[in-house]
């Protein structure tokens, strides 16, 4: 049987939610301001996750414009009943659940309903459907009485799955275990006639941890397992690998195996780029609850779950993944922001390439600009672009981002100087100002560049391969000016094509030839030490 390494999902995956159908599994995660919409990936062995479709594929289905993209659709989960698929999620406005939606499905890969909204206050919406039939509905909000109680509660209420309305009295559930913390996440489970509430306290952040409650009905009382929190890493040290683990959701195998998919972030040196990831991590259960990774208590680094599957990952170090320009980009993991961009990326008119007309809506706006993105999943990475672009303003430009969220990235594009000549330029927006660190000329105005960026635990270094094949480059920019730790936001780095002006628009179109994506096992097989041009560091 094949053999897991953590993270089974490396990259940008918060959230992790899972049901299984037969001998199949489906994950959905979060996806914020990004378009389309929650992430379907299927496996057969919980190790090897293939992106099979999107819940939002339709702009009208989650309306993202003038959104934060920290914002957005957070934490979805996915549950099957009776040969359709459910998924709830909440729509994030200033940081703030502002409504929530459910949507349904017979296939998983879509499409999926238009979404209904339910009447729900809060976020991290989750469903249970009982041995009955009956489906519950579970959400955390604001406490009325928060220095009584603790600052959340965890409610219930039923929905009605013919209707796809709540229905009936609210019920209050559990204000959490950890006295002060905000309580979260929320599953429910039904194991040997007792019904377990599973839930995240302690912010997605350091102090994050799972916590449970159980109760001998589903609507109540709910008493708190003494044995809280039943895995968090915050004990461990900042030198940990893995920190902030929490946001599990619980899934059996067929022959009785109970695994938990659950978040967790890799640091370097106290700062992660990669965003919150899915964490596999075995399951007991016992006479006094579930154990979550039980003889360590911590999250493995390698496992086996038993099941069938490939018999290697196919997403580590060992050849570049290229994009195929003229076949859809979504179903290759690529987005945009907050809508479709169809109309701004597509197959060239010669099908040489994908052709970026560049827009208005900027990369630091919340509009929905020219860019295509894929999350960074590995620490060391190499990105290549190659594309022309025969602008001759310098209002224009098209390239590659490194990108954060709006307030926190940087580009390397080729735009025109202030003679109109072609010039490639690295910038780094940090809020609202920006930093222009370095340029160098293209030589000629059609001529195709190329654009790298390499990413280890020190840095991003951005690289033009210039006509005849000399390579510049321009400049780094640390890797922590891309962490959370420091830039903020709830979002892991994405790595994109983008072709923005913020004048107007001269009618040149960037034809992008070649963009690929390439895990790097060591700096020793990437060897760029050559003299900078420019660099943010002191």
């Amino acid at each position: 049987m094949p053999a897991f390494q953590n993270p089974v999902l490396p990259g940008c995956h918060p959230d992790p939610s899972v049901c299984r159908v037969g001998d199949t599994y489906y994950l959905v995660t979060s996806s914020f301001g990004y378009f389309p919409g929650i992430p379907v990936h299927r496996s057969t062995d919980l190790v090897h996750w293939e992106l099979v479709g999107h819940v939002l594929t339709r702009p009208e289905q989650a309306p993202l414009a003038g959104l934060d993209v920290n914002d957005g659709v957070w934490a979805a989960t996915m549950r099957h009943h009776a040969g359709r698929f459910y998924v709830v999620a909440t729509v994030a406005r200033g940081r703030r659940g502002a409504s929530t939606f459910v949507v349904t499905a017979t296939d998983p890969a879509g499409p999926w309903s238009d979404p209904v909204p339910l009447e729900a206050d809060g976020i991290d919406p989750s469903l249970f459907v009982d041995d009955d039939g009956r489906c519950w509905f579970t959400a955390t909000r604001d406490a009325p009485e928060p220095a009584v109680t603790g600052p959340a509660e965890l409610w219930l209420r039923e929905l009605d799955l013919a209707t796809l309305r709540l229905t009936g009295p609210e019920h209050v559930l559990w204000h959490g275990a950890l006295r002060g913390a905000w309580v979260e996440g929320p599953h429910l489970y039904l194991r040997d006639g007792r019904y377990w509430l599973i839930a995240a306290e302690g912010g997605t952040e350091r102090n994050h941890a799972v916590t449970a409650a159980s109760a001998p009905a589903v609507t109540g009382p709910y008493a708190t397992d003494p044995r809280s929190p039943l895995l968090t890493h915050r004990h461990l040290g900042p030198g940990h690998p893995v920190q902030n683990v929490g946001h599990a959701d619980l899934v059996d195998t067929p022959d009785g195996a109970t695994w938990a998919l659950t978040l967790g972030v890799r640091p370097v040196d106290g700062a992660h780029t990669l965003g919150r990831e899915a964490f596999l991590v075995p399951v007991e259960w016992t006479e006094r609850g579930p154990v979550f990774a039980p003889g360590t208590g911590t999250v493995p680094a390698t496992g086996s779950t038993g099941l069938p599957g490939p018999t290697a990952p196919d997403d580590r170090p060992g050849g570049a993944e290229v994009l195929t320009l003229d076949a859809p980009l979504a179903a290759q993991g690529w987005s945009s922001l907050r809508g479709p961009v169809d109309h701004l990326v597509r197959p060239a008119d010669d099908g040489r390439g994908l052709a970026l007309t560049p827009t208005a809506a900027t990369l630091w706006g919340t509009g929905t600009p020219a860019l295509v993105a894929r999350r960074q999943q590995h620490l060391r990475f190499r990105l290549r672009c190659r594309l022309a672009f025969a602008t001759t303003s310098s209002h224009e430009e098209a390239g590659v981002t490194v990108l954060l969220h709006q307030q926190r990235l940087a580009t390397l594009a080729v735009s025109a100087g202030p003679d109109g000549e072609p010039v490639a330029r690295l910038r780094m927006r940090t809020g609202d100002v920006v930093a222009d660190l370095a340029g160098v000329p293209v030589l000629e105005r059609d001529a195709i560049v190329e654009l790298v960026v390499r990413g280890d635990e020190q840095s991003y270094r951005f690289a033009v391969v210039l006509p005849g094949g000399d390579e510049r480059v321009l400049g780094e920019v640390p890797r922590t000016a891309f962490a959370t730790e420091t830039a903020g936001g709830f979002l892991g780095v994405h790595l994109g094509v983008h072709a923005q002006t913020t004048g107007t628009p001269t009618g040149a179109r960037a034809v992008v030839s070649h963009v690929s994506y390439e895990a790097l096992e060591d700096r020793a097989a990437d060897p760029t030490d050559v003299p900078l041009v420019g660099s943010t560091r002191g």
